[in-house]
Parts: C-alpha cells; sequence; structure tokens
C-alpha cells in the first residue's frame, strides 16, 4: 500500500507540474513552440497514473474508507470547476464544449459506476 501511495504521488505530482506548463498564460514557463513535445510525455504520464488507479485494491475497510474520500472529492473539486468554468464562461456568451462534455462524462461514469457497484456487490 506505501508503495503504491508514494508512487501515485509523484505521478500525479508530476502530472499537475506538466499541466501547469501547458497553461502558462505570461510565457514565463514554457514556450508554446514546445508544447507540441510536451504531449507525448504528457500522454505517458496519464497511462502511467491510469496503471496506479486500475492496480489499487484496498485491503480493508479504514483504506477502503480512505479511497472512499479521496475519490468523492476529487469529483466533487472537478465537478465544481468545470461547472464554474461554464458559469463564467457564459458571461462571454461562448461556452467551451469540452466544459459540457466532461461535466457529462463525469456524470455517465459516475452513474455507470453507482449502477456497476449495485449490481457487482
Amino acid at each position: 500500500m506505501k508503495n503504491n501511495f508514494v508512487g501515485e504521488t509523484l505521478i500525479s505530482l508530476a502530472l499537475i507540474g506538466l499541466l501547469i506548463f501547458f497553461i502558462n498564460p505570461l510565457d514565463l514557463l514554457m514556450p508554446h513552440a514546445l508544447h507540441p513535445f510536451m504531449v507525448p510525455f504528457l500522454v505517458v504520464l496519464f497511462i502511467i497514473f491510469t496503471g496506479f488507479l486500475w492496480k489499487e485494491t484496498p485491503g480493508d475497510e479504514r483504506d477502503q474508507l480512505h479511497k472512499f474520500i479521496a475519490s468523492r472529492l476529487a469529483y466533487f473539486a472537478v465537478i465544481t470547476i468545470l461547472i464554474t468554468g461554464v458559469i463564467f464562461q457564459s458571461f462571454n456568451g461562448e461556452v467551451d464544449p469540452f466544459l459540457i462534455i466532461g461535466i457529462c462524462v463525469a456524470l455517465l461514469a459516475k452513474i455507470l459506476g453507482l449502477i456497476y457497484g449495485h449490481i457487482k456487490h
């Protein structure tokens, strides 16, 4: 459990760092010309991160509770940020379709996860 925690944390921090380079509003961190070269690295990090997610198996009820709490907080944070983005962009008159798609995918994944959990257990 501890090795997975450290590995997942390091991969998550690497993903966050790389994604911050993509935002780069003032061109201080990374020139936009290098963004195409960062995309394969982003894909590889995401695949490794996904491997950690699929491989995790909580041992006891306490580990399971910690995973549930972390998942619920992550879900709430992502939906909140996406809906905030929709609200702010609606004031400008044009909403990015990826925000809407992201919200719909997250909600559908949540529903499918609940159905799967209900059928499986």
